[in-house]
């Protein structure tokens, strides 16, 4: 009996996966320390300000309001602990990272811990019934 493989992506894809998460990860600091910390921001935005900046921190705190970040980053996570595949693991990474950074992190931190579970599981064959 010939065991499956773990999940475990290639040289190129943890490449991917690293920029990508590198990516969000730094996007997030800029939203939380430029956008929605900042309170010239803040009080501009609150004045009437119609910036994009504005809009996007308003949508920013309206999703950390209601731990979006953290319950995608979650339920990526579960998706992927059940089924392993590379663009859920990457939906849950990105989310994760936004979810630490962005008030989120109970949820996010446990998304990342099932991530890191993740690599011990087999990876699912195309042939074999769910």
């Amino acid at each position: 009996m010939m065991s499956r493989p773990l999940f475990a992506p290639t040289a190129r894809q943890t490449s991917w996966l690293i920029a990508l998460g590198l990516g969000a990860l730094g996007y997030a600091l800029y939203l939380r320390y430029l956008a929605v910390e900042l309170s010239s921001v803040g009080l501009a935005c609150q004045a009437g300000s119609q910036t994009w900046l504005c809009a996007t921190r308003k949508l920013v705190m309206t999703l950390f309001n209601h731990s979006v970040f953290g319950w995608t980053a979650l339920g990526a996570a579960i998706v992927h602990l059940l089924r392993p595949t590379l663009p859920i693991f990457a939906l849950s990474l990105v989310a994760a990272a936004f979810g630490v950074v962005l008030y989120n992190v109970g949820l996010a931190a446990l998304a990342a811990a099932l991530l890191i579970v993740s690599f011990a599981r087999p990876v699912a064959s195309e042939n074999e019934p769910d």
